[in-house]
C-alpha cells in the first residue's frame, strides 16, 4: 500500500469530519473536478458517518459547502472497489496483473445498471479509478457488462 500525503485543507477536512460524523475517515480527496469531497471511512463507521435518515452527511454537506461522498474502506482491493461502486449492482471484480506490470480491475455490473454504477458523468468510474489507484496502484479500473466482458472491453481510463 502506498503512503498518503494529505494536505492542510485535506487534514482541516477529515478533523471536521471527526467533529460533525463522530465517525472517523482515515482519507479525504477534493475533487475540484467533480466539486466534491470524498472521504474514506473506517470498516463499520458508514452508518455513524451518514446518521439517521442521512442528517448527519446533509450537516457536513453543509458545513463543507459542496457534495460529500463516503467510501467505507477495505484492505481487500476487490471489496474497496465494491464499495465505491455501490456493492449492490456489483457482481464480480478481478484484478490482473498486465503485461507491463501495471495493475486492472475489471468490474462486472448487470448491464441494465451500469449507467447508475458508473454514474452521471462518470463520477463513480473516476472515483474508483482515482481511489484504486492511490491504495493499491490499480491503474485503470473497468466496468463492463456479462454481455461486453466477451465482446469487446470498453477503457474507462480517459
Amino acid at each position: 500500500m502506498t503512503e498518503i500525503k494529505l494536505t492542510s485543507d485535506e487534514l482541516r477536512l477529515i478533523s471536521l469530519f471527526g467533529s460533525v460524523t463522530s465517525a472517523s475517515a482515515r482519507d479525504c480527496i477534493v475533487d475540484d473536478k467533480m466539486d466534491r469531497v470524498i472521504f474514506i471511512v473506517n470498516k463499520g463507521q458508514m452508518g455513524l458517518a451518514i446518521g439517521k435518515g442521512g442528517a448527519t452527511i446533509k450537516q457536513l454537506q453543509q458545513v463543507v459547502g459542496r457534495k460529500v461522498e463516503l467510501v467505507e474502506f477495505s484492505e481487500d482491493p476487490a471489496e474497496f472497489i465494491r464499495n465505491m461502486l455501490n456493492a449492490d449492482m456489483v457482481s464480480d471484480v478481478r484484478i490482473s496483473e498486465r503485461m507491463d506490470g501495471t495493475r486492472q480491475a475489471v468490474v462486472t455490473v448487470d448491464g441494465k445498471k451500469k449507467g447508475a454504477v458508473v454514474g452521471r458523468e462518470g463520477r463513480n468510474a473516476e472515483k474508483a479509478r482515482l481511489l484504486a489507484k492511490r491504495y493499491f496502484n490499480i491503474s485503470s479500473v473497468l466496468i463492463v457488462s456479462p454481455e461486453q466482458q466477451v465482446a469487446n472491453k470498453v477503457n474507462l481510463n480517459g
